[in-house]
């Protein structure tokens, strides 16, 4: 006893460097981002980049191949039902070289000789006929007096109906030759380089509804075909939005799901609802050359129009599409959990140190998971678990 007592303090300083030592080889805490698990409002969306497009749009097309008069007409001008919006001429005649002209005015002196030709026939066939009708009557009076015979009577009047059909036959010739003479002076007298100075007939052509011009196809005049468009029109104040989505996330969005509208220009969002889902995809290849199939979804504005009268024709716009949403959902950063077998889980800080719990998830709304069952709130969990976290590690807040 009295050698203990005279070695306390030597004792005690042991005791105290041993202390020391264990504590300066103890591990030190690992600094980890700390949250607590918290009940909020959380949504599951879709997001992509959509235009709008008027919901009814026309396209005035050419009714006939024809020469199209400058329209004077601007992007953007109002239009009321039966407003006269272009003008169609006949196409014009070909320009004739010297060549064509001296071959054209020739056709023209041949149709001319062949007016005079079938009028001297037709003159003769009528004379002959103008005989033969004197010969009919001569010999029907000689056949009732019984001067000739019956044969002689009927060959007379053969004789006069052949007579008058040639005279008939010789009258068309000479329509037909005086038509072609006409066509043959309408070659050289309706050429383009000459011009004709008259009034060409003209095909106007009306807006078939009411509303603003939104494309000009053709501004300058020219020659147009049968059926190629020439203007748009449609009513900018009735709008959708169209948006292409990837297949799997179209297969999520249905008919009457709530919509956002974002970053389109104004204040706040615009609110709107999902009309259709095409169910027909297409390929789009992607900023990145990644070839992907995409699906158009139509959503319908609901927001006053008074909110989003500014918008127009093709305007871009980012529509959030709320697949689910809740408004008191226990959530955690979707950061927090991680694999254990075929369950999740996640690291519960509890007097210093992580601890695992095994939890159950529920929707991801991207940063945020909501948590059905493991985490209670008010409990702190480990954000960003990193490699040196595990199980009983001892860890401080950064």
């Amino acid at each position: 006893m009295n050698l203990l007592r005279r070695h306390a303090g030597l004792i005690a300083a042991a005791l105290a460097l041993i202390g020391l030592l264990a504590l300066g080889f103890r591990p030190s805490p690992v600094s980890v981002d700390m949250v607590q698990a918290q009940a909020g409002p959380l949504r599951l969306t879709v997001e992509e980049e959509g235009r709008t497009r008027v919901i009814d749009r026309y396209v005035i097309s050419a009714p006939v191949p024809g020469y199209l008069r400058r329209i004077d007409l601007d992007v953007g001008a109002a239009l009321s039902p039966g407003q006269v919006v272009a003008q169609l001429e006949p196409l014009r005649s070909d320009v004739l070289d010297p060549r064509r002209r001296a071959e054209a005015e020739s056709r023209v002196v041949a149709a001319r000789a062949a007016v005079q030709a079938a009028e001297q026939r037709a003159g003769a066939t009528e004379a002959e006929a103008d005989y033969a009708a004197s010969e009919q009557e001569r010999h029907a009076q000689l056949y009732k007096n019984r001067t000739v015979s019956l044969d002689a009577f009927q060959q007379a009047e053969a004789a006069a109906r052949r007579t008058r059909a040639s005279l008939q036959s010789a009258r068309f010739q000479v329509d037909v030759a005086r038509a072609e003479l006409k066509a043959a002076e309408a070659t050289v007298a309706y050429s383009s380089a000459a011009g004709t100075g008259g009034r060409l007939e003209q095909v106007t052509i009306t807006a078939p509804v009411g509303g603003q011009l939104l494309k000009r196809f053709h501004e300058s005049e020219g020659v147009v075909a049968a059926g190629e468009p020439l203007l748009e029109v449609g009513d900018p104040l009735s709008l959708e939005v169209e948006v292409d989505v990837l297949s799997r996330d179209a297969v999520r969005i249905a008919p009457g799901m709530p919509v956002q509208l974002e970053r389109w220009g104004g204040a706040v969002p615009l609110q709107g609802t999902v009309r259709t889902v095409e169910p027909v995809g297409f390929t789009k290849i992607s900023a990145l050359g990644v070839e992907e199939q995409r699906v158009l979804v139509i959503v319908d504005i609901t927001s006053p129009r008074e909110q989003w009268q500014r918008l127009g024709d093709g305007y871009r716009v980012e529509a959030v599409f709320i697949l689910w949403q809740g408004e008191s959902v226990l959530q955690v950063p979707s950061s927090a959990l991680f694999r254990s077998g075929a369950d999740w889980s996640l690291f519960v800080v509890e007097s210093g140190r992580a601890i695992t719990r095994p939890v159950k998830a529920g929707h991801e709304g991207g940063i945020n998971v909501q948590i059905l069952d493991g985490v209670r709130p008010g409990d702190w969990v480990v954000a960003h678990p990193g490699d040196a976290v595990a199980d009983g590690v001892r860890v401080q807040a950064y």
